[in-house]
């Protein structure tokens, strides 16, 4: 799919339609990336390797791709121009970057498709084969708190210093250049007060973006977004956004996902998407997971039907999810999609 070829509204439905009713969205991008020998000790995250090592953000792309994901999202969830200058990078650098982040999945997506991936076999077991998989480029756009780099946008307490317009203008130009950039959506993410939610809003609607949009919040009680605020109300600045074309939740235990999908979907019609984390705990003063915490992807699995019957039709994973994760996520998908009879989106 390519930018701009498509109108907003239509985009998602037509995507899903050409899925089979239910998309795959990828899984954890740092969690992978360490395995894969990075040392993402530093405030720019998984952004880091935008810098140190491009090649491992392709290859966990590539097996995102590999595992059933219809979805992969940018490695710039906390690439800011801010960050970045203050690593002592120039704003034309920073940007660079930003586009580099797009670049790299638009490459994954290419390799996969000139990898003996023209025809797959049909994960259900039944031999038949497919045609090319469909594959959307995600830009991820992570919150004002991902900046901080000190936990905040899981409390989404960001004081009262920080205003509309404040938010406004830290995230616009960042939004532009990855409109432009050749992804075919924008993700949202992490997304924890109503404030964030309004600002991105208005820059969707203000700076003649090209691209739509998704809006993704982040919950600690399956009631409300993290600040307190009402997923009600978040979810329903998303539906009033044209632009915007998915809502959902990402980054949240999954035994919390339930409630919140069926509060989403009294406010909006448009499609709903869910990647929740392992159920792990993150520890902001140590920067780490707390592992006793999480379920296996078995378990999380499990929830897949479920959320499904709830009225998701996109799933993935967020952090600590793995591509082991998505590929039974994707097998759960393709089963339930090969045995739908009618899809009216």
């Amino acid at each position: 799919m390519g930018q701009n070829t498509v109108q907003p509204s239509t985009l998602m439905s037509d995507f899903l339609r050409q899925c089979g009713g239910y998309a795959v969205i990828d899984g954890g991008l740092a969690t992978e990336l360490e395995r894969h020998g990075a040392d993402l000790k530093d405030p720019l995250w998984s952004a880091k390797c935008l810098i140190s090592s491009p090649h491992l953000i392709r290859k966990v792309h590539l097996d995102y791709l590999e595992a059933g994901a219809n979805i992969i999202i940018s490695a710039s969830y906390q690439a800011t121009l801010q960050g970045f200058e203050a690593k002592g990078l120039s704003k034309d650098e920073g940007e660079a970057l930003l586009r580099r982040s797009v670049e790299i999945a638009c490459e994954a997506r290419e390799m996969y498709h000139n990898i003996g991936s023209k025809a797959s076999w049909d994960v259900t077991g039944n031999g038949e084969i497919l045609k090319q998989r469909p594959v959307l480029v995600a830009a991820s756009v992570g919150s004002y708190g991902a900046y901080l780099a000190d936990g905040s946008e899981y409390s989404g307490i960001y004081g009262d210093a920080i205003t509309l317009e404040a938010l406004k203008d830290f995230h616009w130009r960042r939004v532009q250049v990855l409109a432009d950039s050749g992804a075919d959506i924008i993700a949202f993410e992490t997304i924890p007060n109503k404030l964030e939610a309004e600002a991105f809003a208005e820059i969707l609607d203000e700076e003649d973006i090209k691209i739509p949009a998704w809006f993704s919040f982040n919950s600690k009680d399956g009631v409300n977004v993290v600040s307190g605020d009402s997923i009600s109300e978040c979810a329903s600045i998303a539906d009033s956004c044209e632009q915007v074309v998915a809502v959902g939740i990402n980054c949240t235990p999954p035994r919390f996902i339930h409630g919140l999908v069926q509060a989403i979907g009294k406010v909006t019609t448009k499609p709903v998407l869910i990647y929740p984390n392992s159920g792990e705990t993150y520890d902001a003063e140590q920067k780490q997971w707390v592992q006793s915490t999480g379920v296996g992807d078995e378990d999380f699995v499990s929830y897949v039907g479920k959320w499904c019957e709830d009225g998701a039709c996109l799933i993935g994973g967020c952090c600590r999810t793995t591509p082991n994760t998505i590929r039974a996520i994707s097998k759960a998908l393709s089963t339930r999609s090969s045995s739908a009879t009618t899809l009216q989106f």
